[in-house]
C-alpha cells in the first residue's frame, strides 16, 4: 500500500468522497454530509489530503485535515479538523485508517497545529472505536453538526 498527498478535487478523491457520501446516506437516511469543503482548504501548510492505494494502484482509503481558528462554530485557535476519513469496505480491517490518521496527525503537528478535532456520528461505531483507541477524547461539539443529537465530537492534543 502507498499513501499519496493529492488534491481534494483529484478524480480518485472525488470517487472516494462519492462512496463515503453514499455510506452516510445509507447509515443516516439523509442527504449525506453537507459540511462545506473546497480543495483549497486542504492545501499545505493549512491542510493535507491523503489517498491510500492498494498493490493494484486502486484508491482504497482517504483522509484529510484542514486548519481552523476560533470562531462561532466552537473551533479553537490551532485546531486541525479531520475530514473525509474513509476506507472502502473490501479494504477494511487492514489498518489503513490508522496509517492515514497517524500521517495526518504528524503533518498537522509539523504545521504547528496544536489539536486535532473530528466530528462523527452515532451510527459509525467503528469510527468512534478507532478514534478512542488512538487517544481521542470527547470534547465540546463544534462545526456544522454541533446541534445534532447524533453528532459526536472528539479531540486529541498534538503538542
Amino acid at each position: 500500500m502507498t499513501i499519496r498527498s493529492l488534491s481534494y478535487d483529484h478524480p480518485d478523491a472525488v470517487k472516494l468522497n462519492d462512496q463515503v457520501q453514499l455510506e452516510y446516506v445509507e447509515r443516516y437516511g439523509d442527504g449525506g454530509d453537507v459540511t462545506y469543503l473546497e480543495p483549497a482548504m486542504f492545501l499545505p501548510p493549512r491542510g493535507l489530503y491523503l489517498i491510500a492505494y492498494d498493490a493494484e494502484d486502486r484508491p482504497v482509503a482517504t483522509g484529510g485535515w484542514r486548519g481552523q481558528e476560533a470562531n462561532e462554530e466552537n473551533y479553537r485557535d490551532g485546531d486541525a479538523e479531520l475530514k473525509r476519513m474513509y476506507v472502502v469496505p473490501e479494504a477494511r480491517g487492514q489498518g489503513l485508517a490508522r496509517r492515514i490518521l497517524a500521517a495526518l496527525e504528524a503533518d498537522a503537528r509539523a504545521a504547528g497545529r496544536t489539536r486535532m478535532v473530528l466530528e462523527t456520528g452515532i451510527k459509525q461505531p467503528e469510527a468512534i472505536t478507532l478514534y478512542r483507541s488512538t487517544g481521542y477524547e470527547p470534547c465540546e461539539k463544534f462545526g456544522h453538526y454541533r446541534t445534532y443529537d447524533s453528532s459526536r465530537c472528539f479531540a486529541k492534543r498534538l503538542d
